[in-house]
């Protein structure tokens, strides 16, 4: 009888990117520093948040959150992938496999539900600001957190056991650039009809659900602003709401598109192009989205340069 890949011993094979030397040598390079800039980006949003009290407020609190995530998902599939590109050993073992699922899972879904808080909160500071010190107080905050990452790891813990108990006969191969449950489920050897329906009810749930929301408040925002009179009250409350609705769309647009569109075997290439998108160039850009117009991050910055040169200069 043949031994099914289905244990801890054995091995994955992540296709990753059919293109010349060259190429891999470039992808190695732009990977290598979107990953160095998501890490850096990302982490110090967190200390700036973490070391201004003027930053300790909900948005800054959510938007620490994301960062974290970001840092988790870039962490856990782009060091692999920078790994294929650079010696060209495509192997993974069945543990790491389901480590790198297990992490993906959980940061894709604390994506999803922090973004969902931080629409809800510029839904709040808009719509209701007479009552947002009371509907977004720091317990909500808490509340809210603890909610996405509770929630977030419940659904990666399915998503690991689903996919552990897999047996994988045929193929060892897995043509993406990292272990999705997706792609392991396309060439399973069991019957994955089960797992398609979980995988269906999740997007509807982690996916279609949230963004229905998102869009939903942002309906809601959008026709509260335009019944401000004046335009400079309408800039004002126009500008804290794009940084968010700039990195809603730079999540989603890439996956509607993946997911939405009729698979093909000529599309596969397509849609490792479009995962590399969201997985490495929208965690980078965030931290650029929320900073670059961002004036209280702009003097979080200026104000911990000078307490440090203070520091140094005694």
């Amino acid at each position: 009888m043949e031994e099914c890949l289905n244990s801890t011993g054995n091995m994955f094979y992540i296709s990753a990117f059919s293109i010349s030397k060259t190429g891999q040598c470039l992808l190695f390079i732009a990977v290598l520093l979107m990953y160095l800039m998501s890490i850096v980006g990302n982490m110090t949003i967190v200390l700036l948040v973490c070391l201004d009290p003027h930053l300790h407020t909900p948005m800054y609190f959510f938007l620490s959150n994301l960062a974290i995530s970001d840092v988790i998902y870039v962490s856990v599939t782009l060091p692999k992938l920078l790994f294929i590109l650079l010696t060209q050993d495509h192997w993974i073992s069945f543990s790491a496999c389901m480590t790198q699922l297990y992490f993906f899972s959980l940061s894709a879904a604390s994506d999803v539900f922090v973004l969902t808080s931080m629409s809800y909160d510029r839904y709040v500071a808009i719509c209701k600001p007479l009552q947002y010190p009371l509907l977004m107080s720091k317990d909500v905050c808490i509340s809210l957190a603890l909610f996405t990452w509770l929630i977030s790891a419940i659904n990666a813990i399915i998503n690991l056991l689903s996919t552990s108990l897999l047996s994988f006969c045929h193929t060892q191969k897995v043509d993406h650039l990292f272990c999705d449950h997706k792609a392991l489920y396309a060439i399973t050897s069991s019957d994955a009809t089960s797992r398609n329906i979980l995988l269906l009810c999740q997007d509807v749930v982690l996916a279609s659900f949230p963004f229905l929301l998102i869009m939903t408040s942002y309906v809601f925002i959008i026709s509260t602003i335009l019944k401000i009179r004046s335009s400079e009250g309408r800039l004002k409350a126009y500008s804290s709401c794009t940084s968010h609705l700039t990195t809603v769309i730079l999540f989603y647009v890439p996956i509607i598109i993946i997911y939405g569109k009729p698979e093909s075997e000529g599309s596969k290439e397509l849609d490792k192009l479009l995962t590399l998108l969201y997985m490495a160039v929208v965690p980078m850009l965030n931290p650029f989205v929320y900073t670059l117009r961002n004036k209280e991050i702009l003097n979080a910055i200026i104000s911990i340069k000078r307490k440090r040169s203070m520091i140094f200069t005694k």
